[in-house]
């Protein structure tokens, strides 16, 4: 996918936050197309994270621009960003352990209530292992199954672009397939998809483009497979 011929869903310009009186991003950039997959990779305390969270409104930026569908959103709250549109997955605490599968799915849903039959349908039907267990309480979930939960409770709210963070960390294996293969299905939908991952290696497979951060900054982008094939990211970041 090219996305300099399609339009822009997200534009993140010279973008600049941390905590208190550390600079965690200093000048970052990217851009997310419509129906693109685009992932962000990088070692551990590179600031992906933080990126995430200042799109989102839950970290401040310091400077720069967050530009969704046009607009500036760098700043506002979070329930702003969530009502224009963008669901964020974070890594962890992302269920509500005491309600059951059902009610998760409800909750992602009280920004928009209209159709909400059709749209808890919608869901069950992209996540049948949860439809399953639509009466159970979250707590009771496998890690994997979690994690789907989080997913699903997101394309409720039929989301123009997904925010996910770290969808595969500490899952088994065979649980992190499945989880990649519905967020690919979520994107061959028509969702815009911004992924931070630390399995580097799945991320550039599943990706249409990616963003490597290193100490807060860009240090690589381009083509998702063309990173993958790179000599520079196979001994740096994927331990080849």
């Amino acid at each position: 996918m090219d996305s300099t011929t399609t339009k822009s869903v997200l534009e993140v310009m010279h973008l600049s936050a941390g905590y208190g009186e550390v600079l965690i991003l200093n000048d970052v950039c990217l851009q997310v197309a419509e129906g693109e997959m685009v992932a962000v990779i990088g070692p551990n305390g590179a600031g992906k994270s933080t990126l995430m969270k200042a799109n989102v409104g839950l970290v401040r930026p310091r400077s720069g621009r967050v530009l969704f569908m046009g607009e500036d959103i760098a700043g506002l709250p979070p329930e702003q960003v969530v009502a224009r549109g963008i669901c964020y997955v974070p890594q962890a605490d992302n269920v509500f352990p005491s309600l059951t599968v059902q009610e998760n799915l409800e909750m992602g849903a009280y920004l928009v209530r209209r159709g909400l039959q059709e749209r808890l349908d919608r869901a069950f039907a992209l996540f049948p292992e949860l439809a399953a267990r639509r009466r159970e309480r979250a707590g009771r979930l496998s890690g994997g199954q979690r994690q789907m939960l989080a997913l699903a409770r997101a394309v409720v709210l039929e989301p123009r672009l997904l925010l996910l963070d770290e969808p595969s960390a500490g899952l088994a294996p065979r649980m992190v397939e499945l989880v990649f293969a519905k967020v690919r299905e979520i994107n061959a939908a028509g969702v815009p998809v911004l992924m931070v991952e630390q399995n580097a290696r799945e991320a550039l497979k599943l990706a249409h483009r990616a963003y490597v951060l290193a100490m807060g900054q860009n240090r690589l982008e381009g083509p998702a497979d063309e990173l993958l094939t790179s000599e520079e990211v196979a001994r740096v970041y994927l331990g080849e």
